[in-house]
Order: C-alpha cells, then sequence, then structure tokens
C-alpha cells in the first residue's frame, strides 16, 4: 500500500489546468475503454485499501474528513473542490467537485463515504484470494474509488462534457432528514451512483434504474414503573406494549403486493432495571415500498394504546422510491452497443442517495460500483476482479450519457 497522498485542494487552490491545443485536442473524445478501465482498476484497486483502513462511521467527524481527504487527493487537477453542508447537522461538510469542458452535457458522479460500522467493530482491510474484506468496502467504498477514477477518466477529454461533478456524502447510512443537494444538481443530463454492482447467473451486466422508497418509523411506549416483585400489577408495561405493536404493524406488510411493501421490526429498547417494571421504551421500523404514501397507513396502523400503555407513532425518514428504467431503455442499449455486450435493468429495495435525483435527472442509473457482498457485516467483501468490468461499464455508461 503507498502512502496516503496529501489533503484535498480547496475551490481557492490555483488551478492546474492541461494544455487543450495540439494533437491530444485532435482525438480528444476517443476513449478505449478495455485499456482505460483496465489503468481505472488498477489504481481502484490500491485506492480501496487505503480507503477501506480509514474508519469512517456515520456522524463520525475525523474520519469522514481523513475519507474525502484521501479522495480529494485523487480527483483530477483540474477540478475545483468544494466543501458544501451536510444534510445531517454535526456531520463533516460534503465534498462537491466540478470539471468545466468545452462539451454540451453535464454529468454527476455519487458516492458516500460513511459506514455503518463503529470505530470499535472496525478491522483493517485484509486479502483472500480475489476477496478484499473490510468495512465499507462494497457499501460503498468500492464504488467511490471507481467514480473518482472515472473522473479522471474523463478530465483527460474535456471536449466530452460542459460539466463532471463529484458529490461525496458523509451520513448516507443514517440520515433521517431532508437531503440538501437535489437543488444543486437539477437539470443536469445524467446521475450515475456507484452503489455495488450485479451480475446474473448467466453472466449479464446489471445496473440498478428501479429502487424502492424507505421509511423510518418510531412507536414510543409510556407505561408505568413499579418494582418488578413485589408489585407487577401497579406497573403497566411498555415492553410488552412494544412487543404487541412490533407483531400488529409487521403485520400490515404486503411485500407481494402491488407496492411491494415490507414492515421490518429492526431495534427495540425498554427499561432501566432488572427489577423494575419498564415505564417507557421504544420500537423502530425499517419500512420499504414502491409507493412510499404507504408508509402513513402502516404508521396508523399503530394502536393508540397496549395493555394500558400509550403508544406514539412517528415517521421519521422517507426516501423517495426510484424508478427511471423507461427514461433509460436507450441509455443502457447505447452503452452496451460501446462494450458488445447487453446491460440489464434491474430493480433493488436497498435505499440509495441516487433516489434523490432521479425526480429532476431521468437519467439515473445506480449499481455502477464493484460486485461483493456482506454490506453492513463484519463479512463485508468487494471482488478485486469485478472492478475492470464495472469500470467498462460505468465508462460506456458516461459515454452513452455525454453524447449530443
Amino acid at each position: 500500500m503507498r502512502p496516503a497522498p496529501p489533503g484535498p485542494r480547496s475551490s481557492a487552490s490555483p488551478s492546474r489546468k492541461r494544455p487543450r491545443g495540439g494533437p491530444k485536442a485532435v482525438n480528444e473524445r476517443a476513449i478505449d475503454i478495455p485499456a482505460r478501465a483496465a489503468l481505472i482498476a488498477a489504481r481502484a484497486d490500491d485506492e480501496l485499501e487505503q480507503l477501506v483502513a480509514i474508519s469512517s462511521p456515520s456522524g463520525d467527524v475525523p474520519g469522514a474528513e481523513a475519507a474525502l481527504s484521501l479522495c480529494a487527493s485523487w480527483l483530477p487537477a483540474e477540478a475545483i473542490v468544494e466543501r458544501v453542508p451536510c444534510s445531517t447537522p454535526d456531520s463533516a461538510d460534503d465534498l462537491v467537485a466540478r470539471v468545466r469542458g468545452t462539451g454540451s452535457r453535464r454529468v454527476l458522479l455519487l458516492g458516500h463515504v460513511d459506514t455503518v460500522v463503529s470505530h470499535a467493530a472496525h478491522v483493517p482491510p485484509r486479502r483472500v484470494g480475489d476477496r478484499l474484506y473490510g468495512p465499507g468496502t462494497v457499501d460503498m467504498k468500492g464504488g467511490v474509488v471507481l467514480a473518482v477514477e472515472l473522473a479522471r477518466a474523463l478530465a483527460d477529454h474535456p471536449s466530452l462534457f460542459a460539466e463532471l461533478g463529484v458529490l461525496l456524502v458523509t451520513d448516507e447510512e443514517w440520515r433521517t432528514v431532508q437531503f440538501q443537494h437535489v437543488d444543486r444538481f437539477a437539470g443536469w443530463d445524467a446521475c450515475l451512483c456507484f452503489e455495488a454492482g450485479e451480475l446474473t447467473d448467466d453472466g449479464v451486466w446489471g445496473v440498478v434504474v428501479r429502487r424502492k422508497g424507505a421509511g423510518a418509523l418510531r412507536v414510543r411506549a409510556s407505561g408505568r414503573a413499579a418494582h418488578s416483585g413485589s408489585a407487577p400489577h401497579l406497573g403497566v408495561n411498555a415492553l410488552l406494549a412494544l412487543c404487541g405493536a412490533a407483531i400488529a404493524v409487521a403485520g400490515t406488510a404486503d411485500p407481494d403486493g402491488p407496492e411491494q411493501l415490507t414492515v421490518t421490526p429492526t431495534m427495540m429498547h425498554a427499561g432501566e432495571a432488572l427489577n423494575v417494571v419498564p415505564a417507557s421504551g421504544e420500537l423502530l421500523f425499517d419500512l420499504r415500498s414502491r409507493d412510499v404514501t404507504a408508509f402513513a397507513r402502516v404508521r396508523d396502523a399503530v394502536p393508540a394504546s397496549l395493555g394500558g400503555a400509550s403508544l406514539e407513532a412517528t415517521l421519521e425518514r422517507v426516501w423517495p422510491a426510484m424508478d427511471s428504467e423507461a427514461a433509460t431503455i436507450p441509455l443502457l442499449a447505447a452503452a452496451g452497443a460501446r462494450v458488445g455486450r447487453p446491460i440489464l435493468a434491474r430493480a433493488r429495495g436497498g435505499a440509495s442517495d441516487a433516489s434523490h435525483f432521479a425526480p429532476t435527472i431521468p437519467l439515473t442509473v445506480d449499481g455502477l460500483g464493484p460486485r461483493g457482498g456482506g454490506a453492513h457485516t463484519p463479512g463485508e467483501f468487494v471482488s478485486l476482479s469485478s472492478l475492470v468490468e464495472r469500470a467498462e461499464l460505468a465508462l460506456a455508461l458516461a459515454l452513452a450519457a455525454l453524447e449530443d
């Protein structure tokens, strides 16, 4: 592993433009996709190990700063780098990089550097055969290094684009507030997001053009404390009320219905001591649906009280659904023609920041990152051999999106 490069350039840094005249300008629009993809993959292999070595859980400012500093050092020399406020208060600022070109179209490359893994649970990256294991390898530091390297590749050909943007956020894994960056890129021609990639059993490359909407439902219970040994009958057990709510509300799920609604209890806390009837507690549900209006019905299914304990339900996070399948049919066909193989439109249940951009950028495609598995678990990994194939895919999609 090579030493980490210096920190990020700011928007006030001196510009380091490459000359545009001479022989380079003659063949500026020609990119040898297999050759450039091999170069991207070689660099990304090393960069990913460095990035995964940095522990950057959501909400941790020093970790995010270290990760973004490293990413900024790999950006094109022409990039103007800004740090802009994160959507989530008290988080490290997000990174926006822009490269100006002489073409007519604008494309955004999107990723996040935060992980769900705490500092205490963080482990150094390790290689086992074709796999690189470590927190955030596939979700989504593997995609981040591909996005940065794609930006470097496109920046060598400024006649391809009017503007190239890179957005790296620090709060994707835990954001519960309004996403702040949609207006910044409204009207751009394409958004390419680098969450984990897919490969069908038949070896067909897949990209994500449909995602369910995501929601977080919090249920708070208020009961009454009492001694659990001598007078449990005087208490009102908030824990039992939450258990009843978990079973009742989970029953509203309809995964095979038209909305593909899932309602999953994921976290519960109640009680402060072994010998006290729990007087309060809370329960969290993860909600997914093709239609986010279904979440209000789930909230309304929470009873006002159970077993004498009162219940209060709040929707704390609603991420929009994404459906860019129809709009991207010509794009996927054009990109497939560039690499001589089909590119399959896929749906995925997991949430992504691409969903926020799809309503204002119809050509939004996700799942461009490398393939792997075990996201959000100690066994998370990236398949290193997939770096080159996903680099080819990302190059082909970007070039097709930039065609006039």
